[in-house]
């Protein structure tokens, strides 16, 4: 009784009973995600994982002064490899999203973790900056692209109950990689210069292809009913309450990074020497890695659905982006670094947590894919914007000021979207699906949050 529930869907238009041939083939679906077992396996991936895409990502500026020297070109020049693969990385979500759909997570990600590694590889034979532009940005790009997002939406297909938890402990691993990777790779610079050190960049990003390895597809009762991936993308840009969520994390991704770009330049012009004010971005990164377990267990713990979670700890970290340009004694700047990087960490799992509440587990892969492509353009915008109201200003108060708005107009969105006032959890069982058991077709609850 306490074992796990199946239906077992028929694709023969006849069967046994209604006086045609015998059923053919039948297919067992497990009937709601098992919440453990071999998930636990998926986190560990996705913790790693999440650690060799981003921990690469935001620790690879130690290779910036090599690059300026190397080729003799301008700052802003070498500036672009980064830039190109983090949009790589995001517009290309959908496809990994796509191709994950048809062909199951676990083959998309494994050839993600070789292109990544390929692109590496390739980089450090590089003689120009068009060469890293193509071998890291793009290549390596590329096979980001295939690895997070597929992930992350295996990830939600295994959890439902304990689903913000195993967020939570998975995106961990791009804080403690943050921390582990920058000195690694300056150790590396300085034994085996920028050529060696990428090889062996090379070589640890290939560990993406073991953490494919172990993403185990796992087959839910309502796939059947979802369609294929142009089927699935068609039924999302009319779904409502999707569309609003999306427009919801386009405006917080605008306003989110903004202290990650400039607090440092915000706390010289208060007269900080450089050394503080970059170790004040350590304390932001380790209050991150608190506030994403933190929430994730409250994610699970607190009854509701998970985007009224998601809207108060958005509506903290724009409170606190606003309040940074009118904190001026170095107790309240350290205080509210600390209290930025919980909330800030805290509602990146809820944020993918409420996703399979919206749209049903069947359609995570393609959901989640739209999702990152479109958001990302909030992030790409928001740091130039910052700048440019710095020019405009003279200081970085309206730049705060405008990106905790951002925050605070996405908290607004959140509250639109339906059964917010809800006070028990929403299922994750889709709206339309139909099991189809020796003819006869049986109708199964309605989605959660369902489409409007």
């Amino acid at each position: 009784m306490g074992g796990p529930r199946w239906n077992i869907l028929s694709p023969a238009p006849g069967g046994a009973l209604s006086g045609g041939s015998p059923v053919t083939s039948q297919m067992a679906h497990r009937a709601e995600p098992p919440d453990g077992g071999w998930g636990w396996m998926v986190v560990l991936s996705a913790f790693f994982q999440s650690a060799l895409v981003f921990g690469v990502l935001r620790s690879f500026g130690v290779f910036f002064v090599e690059f300026v020297a190397a080729f003799e070109e301008q700052a802003a020049r070498v500036s672009w490899i980064a830039s190109i693969g983090i949009a790589v990385q995001q517009f290309g979500s959908p496809v990994g999203s796509a191709l994950s759909t048809k062909f199951g997570p676990r083959p998309v990600v494994m050839a993600g973790g070789i292109l990544a590694a390929l692109g590496m590889l390739l980089a450090s034979f590089a003689t120009s900056l068009t060469h890293l532009y193509l071998s890291i940005g793009l290549l390596s790009g590329s096979g980001w692209a295939l690895t997070f997002t597929p992930t992350l939406a295996c990830l939600s297909r295994y959890f439902s109950r304990r689903r913000s938890l195993a967020t939570g402990l998975a995106l961990t691993g791009v804080g403690l990689s943050s921390f582990a990777f920058a000195p690694l790779f300056q150790w590396l610079l300085s034994h085996y210069a920028w050529r060696g050190a990428l090889l062996l960049v090379s070589a640890l990003s290939l560990h993406l292809v073991a953490c494919g390895a172990l993403l185990r597809p796992l087959s839910l009762a309502e796939d059947p009913a979802v369609g294929g991936p142009g089927t699935q993308l068609t039924s999302l840009l009319h779904h409502g309450p999707f569309l609003r969520y999306t427009v919801a994390l386009t405006l917080i991704n605008t306003g989110y990074f903004i202290p990650y770009v400039h607090l440092v330049a915000h706390l010289q012009d208060l007269d900080w020497d450089p050394l503080p004010a970059a170790f004040l971005l350590s304390v932001v990164a380790i209050s991150d890695l608190v506030g994403r377990v933190a929430s994730g267990w409250l994610g699970d713990a607190v009854p509701g659905p998970v985007a009224r979670l998601l809207m108060l700890w958005t509506t903290l970290t724009g409170v606190i982006l606003a309040l940074f340009p009118v904190a001026l004694a170095p107790t309240a700047l350290v205080a509210l670094a600390v209290a930025y990087g919980f909330t800030s960490g805290a509602l990146t799992p809820v944020a993918f947590s409420v996703l399979p509440e919206l749209v049903g587990t069947g359609k995570i892969y393609c959901g989640l894919g739209l999702v990152q492509m479109v958001e990302s353009i909030g992030g790409l915008l928001g740091a130039p914007l910052s700048g440019y109201l710095r020019d405009v200003t003279g200081n970085y108060t309206a730049s705060f000021v405008v990106a905790g708005a951002f925050l605070l107009a996405g908290s607004g969105v959140l509250i639109t979207l339906p059964h917010f006032f809800c006070f028990s959890a929403p299922t994750s069982k889709p709206q339309d699906l139909v099991t189809e058991t020796l003819g006869t077709k049986v109708p199964l609850p309605s989605e959660g949050l369902g489409e409007e």
